[in-house]
């Protein structure tokens, strides 16, 4: 039997932060189920917060220095 590892979601230009609206590139999976989605800005300002409490965090922040 083989079993096939959905792979991680990405981020696209549609997920905006839920702080200020601006495009996304953290997205924070809570145990509860919910996601948050944050901006580079807001995901540096919450970030160690945010890291206590996420069960997954998809960061995709590397994409702006490309």
């Amino acid at each position: 039997m083989t079993t096939a590892v959905a792979p991680a979601s990405t981020l696209s230009a549609t997920d905006r932060c839920d702080r200020c609206g601006a495009q996304a590139y953290l997205k924070v999976e809570l145990a509860s189920g919910f996601e948050l989605l944050f901006c580079a800005h807001h995901a540096r300002e919450h970030e160690t917060k945010l890291r206590e409490v996420a069960v997954n965090v998809v960061d995709e922040t590397a994409k702006l220095s490309s």
